[in-house]
């Protein structure tokens, strides 16, 4: 089968295609034969930044060709979408059944990559800033998948005003066509009126004009693998608050509730309230390209690796 990995850290030109074994389930896991792979920024970081390379994970919805010992729940034929922590980037690659979730018939293998992580990322994300009716909503990397999604999110919850921060002034049209009442760039020397809460998926030097973003009171959520600091003067000043928010630890911790998001999002995909937008499609021997679009951060919503 063929595969994408890279042997040193760097830009997307360090990735490239071998072939390899085909992997054998072990135990609880699936084979999956991949009909569509998540690029997500975090792998992107790891390629660039990382100090080692490392196995790329990622989402990816396809086909369950063989199901290890002990695995229950699934069975071959059966559609899947979940979470590869190694070797995602490839036409086969193994998912543990604690990660995968089924695809209803009615959708497809892109619709699924395309919405499950990133919407029950956007669904927590939004929960963990304890969202009231009437409140001021801002999403940062709004024209990102889990962006685009919070702010679906925003809206249906009866946020008053829904604020997108996006990096270049030619994503506000797209922006505002999935709902944001006003449009900020990151660069803007001030973010608008103060906000009730701030869902904030980038991170680093964004965090600082994130805080200042908030009204008194209000309420930021970094749910970004980006880092950076945040100076607890600012907090203090507006009585504010941060809560970090990790989906994994949803799936691990609170099975039952992570059911229910995974239940509710698809009713709302099925009732088109949550619109996930897929930028592109690209071959899985292009994944050097699929990683130039998100670095220069051309992307308006998914892109997807197509085996």
């Amino acid at each position: 089968m063929r595969r994408v990995r890279y042997q040193a850290s760097g830009g997307p030109e360090v990735l490239f295609t071998e072939e390899v074994p085909v992997p054998e389930p072990g135990p609880g896991e699936l084979l999956v034969r991949t009909e569509a792979i998540g690029v997500t920024l975090p792998a992107v970081r790891k390629v660039r930044e990382g100090t080692e390379p490392v196995p790329l994970g990622g989402e990816v919805a396809g086909t369950v060709v063989a199901v290890g010992e002990g695995a229950t729940g699934f069975a071959t034929g059966d559609r899947v979408t979940g979470l590869c922590f190694a070797h995602a980037y490839a036409e086969l690659a193994l998912v543990h059944q604690s990660m995968a979730s089924p695809v209803p018939d009615r959708a497809t293998a892109v619709d699924a990559v395309a919405l499950v992580r990133s919407g029950l990322v956007a669904r927590g994300a939004y929960e963990a800033g304890r969202p009231r009716p009437g409140d001021t909503v801002l999403v940062t990397a709004a024209a990102s998948t889990v962006g685009t999604l919070a702010l679906q999110y925003a809206k249906a919850g009866g946020a008053s005003r829904v604020v997108a921060a996006v990096s270049s002034a030619d994503k506000e049209e797209f922006v505002r066509g999935l709902g944001a009442d006003e449009v900020v760039l990151y660069e803007d020397e001030s973010w608008g009126d103060p906000v009730d809460v701030v869902l904030d998926g980038v991170g680093g030097e964004l965090l600082s004009p994130a805080v200042r973003a908030l009204a008194p009171g209000g309420r930021l959520v970094a749910f970004s693998s980006g880092g950076g600091t945040i100076d607890a003067y600012e907090l203090l000043v507006r009585s504010a608050s941060v809560t970090g928010f990790q989906m994994a630890a949803i799936a691990r911790n609170k099975p039952e509730l992570y059911a229910r998001w995974l239940d509710e999002l698809w009713e709302l995909h099925r009732d088109r309230t949550l619109r996930p937008h897929v930028f592109a499609e690209i071959p899985l021997a292009e994944a050097a390209r699929a990683h130039e679009i998100i670095e220069s951060r051309r992307n308006l919503g998914k892109v997807v690796l197509v085996p």
